[in-house]
């Protein structure tokens, strides 16, 4: 049974200055490897990558320093879990044959040291939002995937890069709606339908924690590493949100409800 574990997304790699991203991708490097040493397992939930799109003998340049962090950590035996979002849902099996990497396209129900976590992206979820949830429908079609396999991959990844450059400007329009989020909605619907600790999600870009009443549950969104460069971290007895120079953002033990993110 896990213990602890960090939790990871919205690192949107590869849409940054040739110099941020390179840092960027250090940083999360370093990251990675803290969570291989002081935690149990790794979630990264979505939007990893600013683009994904594997054809069967080609996958998008740049990253070659993270899968080799990526794949030191599972070939020990460390248990990775990457979960689709909306800036890389078609991840295809190069993750799970060549990296080890378990991957998901739906939420995950898991037990960390007796505490229930439900995990998600969190495209998608909640109220309204009917434009976007037909468009993924649309393109997790199998048919869809085939038809963009038969274009070039200088065509297919250029036009996946436009695509999630209009995705991630509709997501970084970062207005604080409170707990009127669809997001906060949903999780505190599924709060009174199952009983669990921590609704871990991403999406929204804005790190917070925030108490699920009338139950005892825990929201909890991980941010981003544009500007925040934050993610989770749950113990095994209480989680944090942290940023990748080491400095706690927001901690389960002593955020104040009416002041829930930074």
């Amino acid at each position: 049974m896990l213990r602890s574990a960090t939790f990871i997304s919205d690192v949107h790699l590869g849409i940054q200055d040739f110099a941020t991203e390179k840092s960027k991708q250090k940083e999360l490097i370093q990251t990675i490897e803290k969570a291989a040493e002081n935690t149990d397992a790794l979630f990264l939930v979505g939007d990893i990558f600013d683009y994904w799109f594997e054809y069967k003998e080609v996958v998008p340049k740049g990253y070659t320093r993270l899968f080799g962090a990526l794949a030191k950590l599972t070939d020990a035996g460390f248990p990775v879990t990457y979960f689709s979002g909306n800036h890389d849902f078609w991840l295809g099996s190069y993750f799970e044959q060549e990296l080890g990497i378990q991957t998901r396209y739906t939420d995950l129900r898991t037990e960390i040291n007796g505490k229930i976590f439900e995990i998600a992206h969190g495209d998608g979820l909640g109220p309204g939002d009917h434009g976007y949830k037909a468009l993924k429908w649309l393109l997790t079609r199998r048919w869809s995937q085939w038809m963009y396999l038969k274009m070039h991959p200088n065509w297919g990844i250029g036009l996946a890069r436009w695509a999630s450059g209009t995705s991630r400007h509709y997501t970084e329009d970062i207005v604080d709606y409170g707990e009127n989020e669809r997001l906060i909605q949903y999780a505190r619907q599924l709060s009174t339908e199952k009983e669990f600790s921590y609704f871990v999600c991403g999406h929204r870009h804005i790190p917070k924690l925030l108490r699920l009443t009338p139950s005892k549950s825990l929201y909890v969104n991980l941010g981003e590493w544009l500007f925040h460069r934050s993610y989770g971290v749950f113990n095994g007895e209480f989680i944090e949100i942290r940023q990748a120079n080491g400095q706690v953002l927001l901690s389960e033990l002593t955020f104040e409800k009416d002041i829930t993110h930074v």
